[in-house]
């Protein structure tokens, strides 16, 4: 029953803490300068997403054939398309897609 309280605990947080900031700009005006900072959001989530990747537990870098192709494309599709959300599913796509054939 302790964990079943803390999950339920947490998910109360978690939405009380996005609903707060939600509710507290409904009628607002966002600054330019913040919306100018969070297009860079995207960005350093997928460069975070790929550094976790690249690294293992020991702080080593563990590339495969898998991991470069992924990037690779993904790289290409970002060049080309400027679209994160779909770099990021062609780069996992071929991730899996490499990963599952060797």
């Amino acid at each position: 029953m302790t964990d079943f309280l803390a999950i339920v605990a947490v998910g109360i947080g978690t939405y009380l803490s996005r609903g707060v900031f939600i509710l507290a700009l409904a009628n607002k005006k966002i600054p330019d300068s913040v919306l100018v900072a969070l297009q860079f959001v995207a960005p350093a989530v997928l460069s975070a997403l790929i550094v976790a990747l690249l690294i293992d537990s020991d702080g080593n870098i563990a590339i495969g054939v898998a991991e470069v192709s992924a990037f690779v494309v993904g790289g290409a599709v970002a060049y080309k398309t400027r679209n994160h959300i779909l770099t990021l599913i062609t780069g996992m796509g071929v991730f899996w897609l490499v990963r599952a054939l060797i």
